[in-house]
């Protein structure tokens, strides 16, 4: 098992964690597969009226897709296969109220759930980045969920300058992207608090103001990510070549063992 689930029945609320902390709670298929389980299985758990995300660990919420998962792609430029699709609580038709809580690094594809999570908590010492041109790739779907969230501005020079700069907390939470920032440890228990107080308020009015809110943004969102395959196939290099830039990266996990040293703002 790649998740721990902990619910506490007298709250209302499930605490979901990536528990990966050796790989930066990367997500490699089974991971992918039981996040996309877990999220149906919640649709039907009554007990759960909101559910707090986070990642194992200090160093990192999430790194994106596990560099080591081998993905089969059908030989086709118009079609992309991508497994982390999948991975969302929305993807999944989950309308109970998600808040995730960040400590550490969230990077690449930790936006595919960053992105449909109602909001985010996260301590001072996190950072968002993301990765994508510094080997390669084009920056698609983290881009379009990050657009969601961020002024234009910020999410170009985030998705642009790749490994080269991060967003710390106190930015992120200057330009909305997060929603409070807490002293390291903390974010967790300030999730937790806020998606109690969510749990106890009238079932169907949450999860109606939860769709109100999709509601707003969804139909840009459906087009742009309908342009995002397309976008993949022509920008991207050549697995050889994204494994030369890779192999030049610290760390490990997924995407954001970047390296160098990136300037946090």
């Amino acid at each position: 098992m790649a998740l721990l689930i902990e619910r506490e029945a007298a709250e209302g609320v499930a605490l979901v964690t990536l528990d990966r902390p050796e790989k930066l709670n990367a997500i490699d298929l089974g991971m992918a597969e039981e996040l996309a389980e877990l999220w149906r299985e919640l649709r039907y758990d009554v007990g759960v009226r909101a559910v707090v995300l986070t990642g194992s660990g200090t160093r990192a919420f999430c790194t994106g897709i596990d560099r080591g998962v081998s993905v089969p792609q059908p030989p086709s430029p118009y079609a992309v296969d991508d497994p982390l699709l999948r991975i969302g609580p929305k993807a999944n038709d989950l309308w109970k109220p998600v808040v995730a809580a960040v400590e550490g690094m969230a990077c690449g594809g930790a936006f595919y759930l960053l992105g449909e999570a109602e909001f985010i908590v996260a301590s001072r010492d996190a950072t968002f980045f993301d990765p994508h041109t510094t080997y390669g790739m084009v920056s698609a779907y983290e881009a379009i969920a990050m657009a969601q969230r961020m002024p234009f501005g910020e999410v170009a020079r985030m998705a642009l300058m790749g490994t080269a700069e991060r967003i710390g907390a106190a930015r992120a939470h200057a330009i909305g992207l997060v929603s409070e920032v807490t002293e390291p440890g903390g974010a967790v228990a300030a999730a937790l608090r806020a998606a109690a107080v969510i749990a106890g308020y009238p079932t169907d009015a949450v999860q109606g103001t939860v769709r109100a809110v999709w509601a707003a943004q969804e139909a840009a969102r459906t087009q742009a990510m309908a342009q995002a395959p397309a976008l993949i196939a022509l920008g991207n290099l050549g697995p050889e070549r994204q494994a030369e830039l890779f192999a030049g990266r610290r760390g490990g996990g997924g995407l954001g063992g970047g390296g160098g040293a990136p300037r946090v703002r």
